[in-house]
């Protein structure tokens, strides 16, 4: 079944399965989650689902006014969208009652309604997972990219995590775009695929597994 979902991932644990093997788990925080909008090839030049999630204080007017557009009353912290394209027909947008919804196969979500885990998934499925990593600020290149480093020994003073030569001389004498050399390091979109959903409820999805970013980080649900 095609599913998409926001969350929170929240307490990193562990668990017993079946042949009482321990595995590592993630709960991930699913409420609450909207579906705010649905962008279309005709009014907009692609097909989207645009989902909100988490509750906060302040937010700014344009994303304020998006939201009670929707008909919700609740403050959403993140907004984030969903591409369609991929699934083809079986994916379609729907009109009931004078509100706009989106078909997911059998499943009818319409826009202002609460998105729960269980709408879309069961215990079983496999996932994906988005999300922005921990960032680790300025690392060297033995910590970025796993260099070894210079010998320890042998009149070494002060090359023992150095990156060595990093260039050539006259031809082409340059550095080579993409080089491995020490810089900023985490803060990146991070995505795992094959997750297997240990345990499901209306308030979230409990991940065999690690998944990426630091606690309360926006996580990114799809199968």
């Amino acid at each position: 079944m095609i599913g998409f979902i926001l969350g929170a991932k929240s307490i990193q644990s562990q668990t017993f399965n079946e042949k009482g093997v321990r595995i590592p788990t993630t709960f991930i925080n699913t409420s609450p989650c909207y579906l705010i909008d649905i962008k279309t090839k005709e009014n907009n030049g692609y097909f989207s689902l645009r989902l909100g999630f988490g509750q906060t204080k302040n937010i700014k007017k344009p994303v304020r006014g998006e939201i009670e557009k929707a008909g919700i009353k609740t403050p959403l912290r993140f907004l984030r969208e969903f591409r369609l394209e991929e699934y083809g027909e079986n994916v379609k947008v729907i009109t009931e009652d004078k509100k706009t919804g989106i078909q997911l196969g059998e499943v009818k979500v319409f826009i202002g309604e609460e998105i729960k885990p269980t709408l879309f998934f069961k215990k079983g499925d496999k996932v994906q997972v988005s999300g922005i990593s921990k960032g680790k600020g300025f690392q060297g290149p033995v910590v970025r990219h796993h260099f070894k480093g210079g010998p320890h020994t042998h009149g070494q003073s002060r090359g023992e995590r150095a990156p060595g030569s990093i260039g050539m001389t006259t031809t082409p004498g340059r550095v080579f775009k993409g080089k491995r050399m020490a810089g900023r390091m985490g803060q990146d979109r991070v995505t795992v695929k094959n997750l297997i959903i240990v345990d499901i409820s209306d308030k979230g999805l409990t991940l065999k597994g690690l998944v990426p970013g630091p606690t309360n980080g926006l996580i990114e649900v799809k199968n």
